[in-house]
């Protein structure tokens, strides 16, 4: 009986002890998922009210002297843009509040603006590099080093990309594509002002006019192109020199994108290589001189493709699901900080912005 009597002691106890560590348990798996419910809850509080916050971006002076109207029936960027949380300003008296504040990088290589640095810079917000020319163009940017927290270029890795044209999908795909043969006159055709001897692309030109007629307009020849008569002149010529002034890493402008495809010729490249093209431009829809083994093996492919009208014409198919978009005015451009602004590094800074200018370039 007593050995009954302890054993049931024992048991009692023993139950005792499982219920009061069960307890101990349960109230630590307990606090354990509030702590992470509520955790939860501020981040995406925290996250919520960063998405929807609304971005302020200052300019701090207008690209070349032109300004742009900022007034309308309310926000510029979700007016003409529809880019919701965006204040584009140029009011500097409102340094203190901006998220963002753009420099253009000509007019502080000219003088002609200066950076604020005596003002004090409210914590957290970001100086943005802005520059759509090539680094030929940009100057010495040594004396900026340590200074700016975001790039804004035509470069593909910069923070905000700002290409000089893109492709946008057409809302019908069309099997139609007009006839490119239509009105040509002329095999080869080039506009030009800024026409130096030691740039390659006049190097590649005198060899290519030495056995191809290579019509030649701009201020160079003395034969210039109103903006009116550009687009026109060009649809007479089944080629296009789509010439950079410079070899620079993703620098494809609006010859390509707007004299070229907006013009219906197809374009004749040179400028960075083949592999930039063809990561923003429609496949099958260029010729890159360095895909030849010399300007004059060119020339007889551009003499063989004008008179095979079938292989001219695949040259336009991408015309049946893409359409080009040339670059807007300095305000959509702007306006497109605040799509990038929440998934860009808060603390980055250029310590080396002259390196990462020059990546890529080839002078």
């Amino acid at each position: 009986a007593q050995v009954m009597e302890r054993r049931d002691r024992c048991f009692s106890a023993s139950l005792k002890g499982w219920r009061y560590l069960c307890r101990l348990v349960f109230c630590i798996l307990s606090g354990l998922l509030l702590c992470l419910h509520n955790g939860w809850r501020e981040a995406n509080t925290y996250n919520y009210w960063k998405s929807t916050a609304n971005v302020t971006i200052l300019v701090w002076k207008w690209p070349f002297g032109r300004s742009y109207s900022l007034k309308g029936n309310g926000n510029v960027c979700l007016d003409l843009y529809k880019i919701p949380n965006c204040t584009l300003v140029d009011q500097r008296s409102l340094f203190p509040s901006a998220h963002v504040v753009v420099f253009h990088n000509r007019e502080l290589i000219q003088g002609s603006q200066q950076l604020p640095i005596e003002l004090p810079r409210p914590q957290g917000q970001r100086w943005a590099w802005m520059s759509l020319e090539s680094p030929a163009h940009n100057g010495n940017l040594k004396k900026f080093a340590n200074i700016f927290n975001m790039t804004i270029s035509y470069r593909r890795d910069a923070d905000v990309t700002i290409p000089y044209g893109e492709l946008l999908p057409l809302e019908t795909e069309s099997n139609l594509v007009e006839d490119s043969h239509i009105n040509k006159t002329s095999l080869v055709c080039w506009v030009v002002s800024n026409y130096r001897n030691h740039h390659r692309r006049s190097q590649v030109y005198k060899e290519l006019s030495a056995t191809d007629p290579v019509k030649v307009y701009g201020r160079w020849n003395k034969m210039p192109l109103s903006s009116e008569d550009l687009l026109t002149t060009i649809s007479r010529c089944y080629f296009y020199l789509a010439f950079e002034n410079s070899l620079a890493k993703d620098y494809v402008t609006e010859k390509l994108w707007h004299n070229a495809y907006k013009g219906g010729a197809v374009p004749v490249v040179l400028g960075p290589p083949i592999s930039d093209y063809k990561a923003v431009a429609p496949e099958h829809s260029f010729i890159h001189v360095d895909e030849f083994s010399s300007v004059r093996e060119l020339g007889k492919y551009l003499q063989r493709l004008a008179e095979d009208r079938k292989r001219y014409e695949e040259y336009f198919n991408w015309k049946k699901h893409w359409k080009v978009k040339v670059r807007g005015d300095w305000r959509e451009s702007l306006c497109k900080i605040c799509l990038q602004y929440n998934s860009l590094p808060q603390h980055k800074v250029y310590s080396d912005l002259e390196a990462w200018d020059k990546k890529g370039y080839r002078p």
